[in-house]
C-alpha cells in the first residue's frame, strides 16, 4: 500500500493557517479590487474538490489504497478553499463566497474511466502548481503572495502522490495503463491548440447538465478563468511550454521511453493503441 507512506510524507510537510501564514503582513494598499475577485473565484473552484472526492472514491470502489489516500488529498484542497476564503474574511469580507455560491459547484460527474481521470488530475496538479507560481509574482500584496506559493507547492506534492499510483498502475496493468495515461497526456499537453484553459475544473463531466457541467461553468462569473490567465497573471507561451515540458518528463520516466514533443507521444499512443488490440 502507498497511502501510509504518503499519509507520513505529507503530513511532515503540512503547513498550520494560524501559524506559517503572515497575517500580520497585510498591506491594505497592495490590494485591488480585480485581485480580490480573482482570489473569490479560485477559493470557490478550489471548494470543488468536493464533488472530485466523490467521483474518486465512487470510481475507484475497488482501490482502497487510493481511495485512502484521497482523504488526505481533499483535506489539504479544502484547505485552500479555506485560507483564501479566511483572507477574504480578514480584509475583504464583501468579496467571500456565499454558502450558495460554493455549494453550485458541487454536483455529479459523470462515471470514467479511473486511471484516465488519474492522468487528467495528475496533470491537472501540474498546471495548477504553475498556476499559482505565477499568481504568487502577480499579486502585490505580501499575505496573498505568500500563500499562493504555499498552495503551488501543495499541489507539486499532490501531483507526485498521483504519479506514485500511476507507477503502480503500470506494474498492474501494464500496456492498459500505458494507453490510458498517453491518451490524456495527449490531450493535456495540447493547450495551445485549444480556445480554453486544459484543467479538470474547465472540461465536460456531465451530460445531463450540459452545458453548466463544467466548475468554471457554475462560477459567479464563468469567464473569469480565462481572463485571469490572459490579463492577470499573464500565463503566456513560455509559462505555458513549462507546463508540457514537465507533462512531457514525467511521461518519459513513467514510459521509460525519452518524449520530447506532444507529436512523439502521440506516436507512442498509438503504438500502444495496436499493441492494445492484438
Amino acid at each position: 500500500m502507498l497511502y501510509p507512506e504518503l499519509f507520513k510524507q505529507l503530513e511532515s510537510v503540512r503547513w498550520d493557517m494560524e501559524k506559517d501564514i503572515p497575517w500580520d503582513k497585510f498591506d491594505a494598499s497592495a490590494l485591488t479590487d480585480e485581485q480580490a475577485q480573482t482570489i473569490k473565484m479560485n477559493a470557490i473552484t478550489e471548494w470543488a474538490a468536493l464533488p472530485a472526492t466523490e467521483m474518486f472514491l465512487r470510481d475507484n470502489r475497488n482501490d482502497s489504497d487510493f481511495s485512502a489516500f484521497i482523504s488526505i488529498w481533499f483535506f489539504e484542497e479544502q484547505k485552500h478553499s479555506l485560507v483564501l476564503m479566511e483572507y477574504l474574511r480578514r480584509f475583504r469580507p464583501d468579496m467571500s463566497p456565499t454558502e450558495q455560491e460554493l455549494h453550485a459547484v458541487r454536483f455529479d460527474f459523470d462515471p470514467a474511466p479511473a486511471l484516465e481521470t488519474l492522468m487528467l488530475h495528475f496533470c491537472g496538479e501540474i498546471r495548477l502548481n504553475h498556476w499559482y507560481r505565477r499568481a504568487s509574482d502577480w499579486h502585490d500584496e505580501p499575505v496573498i503572495k505568500h500563500i499562493y506559493a504555499t498552495l503551488s507547492k501543495d499541489e507539486a506534492r499532490h501531483g507526485g502522490a498521483y504519479l506514485r499510483y500511476m507507477k503502480r498502475a503500470i506494474h498492474n496493468f501494464g500496456d492498459d495503463a500505458r494507453l490510458s495515461f498517453a491518451k490524456v497526456g495527449v490531450l493535456m499537453a495540447s493547450a495551445r491548440r485549444t480556445a480554453k484553459a486544459l484543467h479538470p475544473t474547465n472540461l465536460h463531466v456531465s451530460k445531463a447538465l450540459f452545458p453548466r457541467d463544467t466548475i468554471q461553468s457554475r462560477l459567479p462569473n464563468p469567464e473569469w478563468l480565462e481572463h485571469w490567465l490572459d490579463k492577470q497573471i499573464n500565463f503566456d507561451a513560455v509559462w505555458e511550454t513549462k507546463v508540457v515540458e514537465r507533462i512531457l518528463h514525467n511521461m518519459s520516466l513513467l514510459m521509460e521511453r525519452s518524449f520530447k514533443s506532444v507529436q512523439e507521444l502521440n506516436r507512442f499512443r498509438k503504438e500502444l493503441v495496436l499493441t492494445t488490440a492484438t
